[in-house]
């Protein structure tokens, strides 16, 4: 039986094939209940009103602090960390020494020799390792996301962490803290009250629309979130608790690609090691690859940084970082994709849902308001019998009444192009979130990202609105 990823991969013969006959299911944002009132009423609070997110479970969660924290994570992300003062945050990328993505985390800065990162598992496990891969003087501490099943078990967690959004957010972030709020720049941080608590606040916003990001201690989690609720009452807004179903799809409208595959099942020397770490078990080696496009070749599921928007993130000026010389090689190359929203048609969205009424073998279902079916997602996006870009995340948005995806296409392709989305698997996969279906072609729009015009045109300065 394997024990790493290596090992598993040696086992499968293809990585590929492995990961596309993944057992795992379909990916989860657990602990959070599916739905508070229902999906599209929350979709519409964060453009209309206010909306809550509980984002207290579906992110890991790592501390990184030491006398040489700064440097450790500068080493392996590609940011600038020259301009990273206390009580920052930034959007943190590391790259393989190829430079291809391996995942993102939101750091805050806390003190000069701790940093707390939070996001999906590729990046923090790639951090555990590279902490004890190099000779660093760091401590790390990690607090893995909720299972995804837990089963009626009770689930605790290192913080609570929650986030207001929407045009009526302001009200309610005074009412809470007792009167006027800090002025507080995007992605920086500062303290607020919320009842009898002194709280940090992020200056965010996932979905373009004004927006707080709070967290502490766990314990303080029922105090928090009752208090919030109250604060909203008192002041005259209809705060819409968001529930998971809902969570995940605000990124379509803002321009966030959360789930790109870890560029890591090739290359050599740090690489090689690292697949020797990664248990079976790992992400990495029980995540799933879904979509339309199969390849033999796994790194065509990869990109880089200046595919997905983040180019000007690149700390040029660092001495050195993993991936600086594959980055300067790739930089202004006319091979790099570059990022889009795709907008479905709906004649052709309605005709895959159809099938299911008819008999025979349906198109593949495309559930509402997510078809949330793998880990990472990956479908051909044609110009006639040419494959000119791939789709990495899709959903229905209530707010724009369409479906939406995001994802890369070819530097020949613009916006206002109609292409071709193959819909479906091509052949059956031993998916357990997967249904015998055939394979649909969709018209779809490319569309600037961020596809929402909040989001777009009044965004704070990010790669949201950077060109």
């Amino acid at each position: 039986m394997a024990n790493s990823l290596s090992e598993k991969m040696k086992a499968a013969g293809n990585t590929v094939e492995m990961l596309r006959n993944s057992r795992i299911g379909m990916y989860v944002y657990p602990v959070v209940t599916p739905e508070f009132s229902n999906w599209r009423v929350e979709q519409e609070a964060w453009r209309k009103s206010a909306v809550l997110f509980d984002q207290s479970h579906h992110m890991d969660e790592v501390i990184v602090e030491g006398p040489q924290a700064t440097e450790f994570l500068a080493y392996h992300g590609i940011n600038d960390f020259s301009n990273f003062d206390l009580n920052r945050a930034k959007h943190f990328v590391p790259v393989t020494p190829n430079g291809h993505v391996i995942g993102d985390h939101i750091i805050f800065r806390e003190r000069e020799d701790k940093y707390i990162l939070v996001g999906r598992a590729p990046t923090s496990n790639w951090l555990m390792f590279a902490a004890s891969y190099g000779k660093w003087n760091v401590r790390l501490r990690y607090d893995p996301r909720s299972p995804s099943r837990p089963e009626g078990e009770r689930v605790l967690r290192e913080h609570y962490r929650y986030q207001i959004q929407g045009p009526d957010a302001p009200k309610i972030f005074e009412k809470m803290n007792g009167g006027p709020i800090p002025e507080v720049k995007f992605f920086h941080v500062d303290w607020i009250n919320i009842g009898s608590k002194r709280v940090q606040a992020l200056r965010h916003g996932m979905s373009g629309a004004p927006g707080l990001e709070v967290w502490g201690p766990y314990k303080d989690k029922d105090y928090i979130h009752s208090t919030i609720l109250q604060a909203a009452k008192d002041a005259g807004v209809d705060l819409v608790q968001c529930g998971s179903r809902a969570y995940s799809t605000n990124t379509l409208e803002s321009g966030w690609i959360p789930s790109p595959l870890p560029g890591i099942y090739t290359g050599d020397g740090m690489l090689a090691d690292y697949r020797d770490w990664v248990g079976a078990d790992m992400y990495e080696a029980s995540g799933a690859i879904g979509g339309s496009f199969v390849s033999d070749n796994i790194e065509d599921y990869y990109v880089n940084p200046f595919e997905l928007g983040y180019g000007f993130y690149i700390g040029w000026k660092k001495d050195d970082f993993i991936g600086k010389q594959a980055l300067t090689e790739m930089k202004g190359s006319d091979k790099n994709r570059k990022k889009v929203t795709f907008e479905w048609n709906k004649e052709d969205v309605l005709k895959v849902i159809a099938s299911a009424f008819e008999e025979g073998i349906p198109y593949k279902w495309i559930d509402f308001p997510q078809p949330n079916y793998a880990s990472s997602s990956a479908d051909m996006v044609m110009h006639g019998d040419k494959m000119v870009g791939m789709s990495m995340f899709n959903g229905y948005s209530y707010n724009e009444r369409c479906v939406l995806s995001l994802g890369v296409v070819d530097q020949s392709v613009n916006v206002g192009d109609v292409l071709t989305l193959r819909w479906g698997e091509p052949e059956p996969t031993q998916k357990t979130s997967t249904e015998r279906h055939k394979q649909a072609e969709i018209r779809v729009r490319v569309s600037e990202t961020p596809y929402a015009s909040e989001a777009r045109e009044n965004y704070a300065d990010s790669w949201r609105t950077k060109k």
